[in-house]
C-alpha cells in the first residue's frame, strides 16, 4: 500500500515538471502569434511565480484542513485547467489570466508533496522524486518541438500536457481513499538522528496550525531560507545565462554552448538519480555540504582564464552534478531540523524562498551584466554558492548546539 502511494507521488512529481519548460520552449513562436514583444515572457513567468509564492505560503493551512491527497488532486486539476486555457488563448491577456491558476496550483502541490515525502520517506526517495521532476521538465520541450515541427502549433503542446494533467487529476481523485487508509495507521516516528525511519508509514497532518510569523521566529529558519534562496538563484541563473556566457566571454560556438548548457540540466537530473543510491548512508547534511562544494569547484573551472574552453565546459557539467542533491537534502532535513509539527509550514516558506530566488536572480544578473559584461557570471554564481554554504553550515552548528552533540 505504501509502495502504491509512493508510485502515485512519483508520477505527480513528473507531472509537476511537465509544464515548467513549455513557455521557454514555445515562446519564440508564441510571442509572434500573440503579437507581443519577446520580453513579455517575463510578465507571464512573474504572474506564475507570484501565484506559486502565495500558494506555498498558504499550503500549511490548506493541507492541514483538507489533507495532502485532496490538495494534490485539486492543485493538479488547477494546472490542467490552466494549461488547457493556455491552449485556447488567442491573446496575451488571456495567457496572463490562465497563469494565475497555474501558479496557485503548482505552489500548493509542490509544498504539500515535498513535506509529505520529507516526513514519511527516506532521503533516497526525495532525490529520486526531484529527479522525476527533472524528467518531466526535460520531456515537455520535446512535446513542444513535435507540435511546432508537425504544424499543429504551440497551442497543441499545451493541450497535450493539459490532457496528461487531466488524466492524472482523475487518477489522484481515485487515490484519495488510499491516502485516507494509509493515514489511519499509527506512524513510526523519525529517529532523533539525522535520518528518519526509511519506510515509516505515511500519516496525516497534525492539527496544530503554525502561523507564518511564528514559523519565521523558529531558530534557524531564516538561515535555511537564505541557503535555499541562494541555491535556487544560482541554479536558475546558470540555466538562463550559461550558454550566453560561454559564447560571449569564452568564444564557444553557439551550438556547443547550447549543448553543454543542456548538460547542466541533465547533470542535475542524472545526479539526483545517482544521489538516491547513497543519500541514506551519507545523510542530508553531507549531501548539502558536498553539493555546494562541488558546485563551487565547477564554477571555479568555469572562471579560469585559460586559452581553451574545455575546462569551462567540463566545469559547467560538474556544477550541474553538484546542484543535484542540494534541493532534496534541504527539504528532507526540514522535519529533523525543525520538528515534524513545524515542517509543513516551514517547507511552504522554503518553496516561496525558492521561487523568489529563481524569479529574481536571473533578471538581476541580466541588469548587472549589461553594465559589467558577461565575464561576471562565475563571480555572481560563486557569491551565491558561498552564501548557501555559509548559511547551511551555520544552521548545522545551531542544530548541533541545540542537540548537544559533537559537530561533524
Amino acid at each position: 500500500m505504501y509502495a502504491l502511494l509512493l508510485s502515485i507521488i512519483y508520477i505527480a512529481f513528473i507531472s509537476l515538471g511537465l509544464p515548467d519548460s513549455l513557455i521557454g520552449a514555445g515562446w519564440p513562436v508564441m510571442h509572434q502569434d500573440l503579437d507581443v514583444p519577446i520580453a513579455f515572457a517575463g510578465i507571464v513567468t512573474m504572474i506564475i511565480a507570484s501565484g506559486t509564492i502565495l500558494s506555498s505560503l498558504a499550503s500549511e493551512r490548506v493541507t492541514r484542513r483538507f489533507g495532502v491527497g485532496v490538495v494534490t488532486a485539486v492543485s493538479v486539476g488547477m494546472t490542467a485547467a490552466a494549461l488547457v486555457g493556455f491552449s485556447f488563448s488567442g491573446s496575451f491577456w488571456m495567457l496572463c489570466l490562465w497563469a494565475i491558476p497555474y501558479g496557485l496550483g503548482a505552489g500548493a502541490v509542490d509544498a504539500a508533496l515535498n513535506n509529505y515525502v520529507a516526513v514519511h520517506y527516506a532521503a533516497r526517495h526525495m532525490n529520486w522524486l526531484h529527479a522525476c521532476w527533472g524528467l518531466g521538465a526535460s520531456i515537455s520541450p520535446f512535446i513542444m518541438s513535435f507540435a511546432l515541427t508537425s504544424g499543429m502549433g504551440w497551442s497543441s503542446a499545451y493541450l497535450i500536457i493539459g490532457a496528461i494533467q487531466a488524466v492524472l487529476t482523475f487518477a489522484l481523485l481515485l487515490s484519495i481513499p488510499l491516502w485516507k487508509r494509509v493515514n489511519s495507521i499509527v506512524p513510526s516516528h523519525h529517529e532523533d538522528g539525522e535520518e528518519g525511519d526509511a519506510e515509516s508509514p505515511p500519516t496525516g497532518n497534525g492539527s496544530r496550525h503554525v502561523p507564518l510569523a511564528q514559523a519565521l521566529r523558529i531558530p534557524g529558519v531564516l538561515l535555511i531560507l537564505a541557503a535555499f534562496f541562494a541555491y535556487c538563484a544560482l541554479e536558475s541563473t546558470a540555466i538562463l545565462w550559461a550558454s550566453t556566457y560561454l559564447v560571449a566571454d569564452r568564444g564557444v560556438a553557439p551550438a556547443t554552448a547550447a549543448a553543454f548548457a543542456s548538460l547542466f540540466l541533465l547533470g542535475i537530473t542524472a545526479g539526483r538519480f545517482l544521489a538516491g543510491f547513497f543519500a541514506d548512508r551519507v545523510g542530508d547534511r553531507w549531501m548539502m555540504r558536498g553539493g555546494f562544494i562541488t558546485v563551487g569547484t565547477g564554477v571555479l573551472m568555469l572562471a579560469l582564464p585559460l586559452q581553451t574552453s574545455t575546462l569551462a565546459l567540463i566545469g559547467l557539467v560538474i556544477a550541474g552534478l553538484g546542484c543535484a542533491p542540494i534541493y532534496p537534502a534541504i527539504i528532507h532535513s526540514t522535519p529533523v531540523n525543525f520538528g515534524r509539527n513545524n515542517s509543513q509550514a516551514i517547507i511552504g516558506i522554503q518553496m516561496a524562498a525558492a521561487y523568489a530566488g529563481s524569479t529574481l536572480a536571473p533578471p538581476l544578473f541580466g541588469v548587472i551584466s549589461a553594465w559589467t559584461g558577461m565575464w561576471l557570471l562565475p563571480l555572481f554564481l560563486a557569491v551565491l554558492v558561498a552564501l548557501g554554504l555559509v548559511m547551511s553550515e551555520r544552521l548545522n552548528l545551531m542544530v548541533d548546539r541545540r542537540n548537544e552533540v559533537p559537530v561533524s
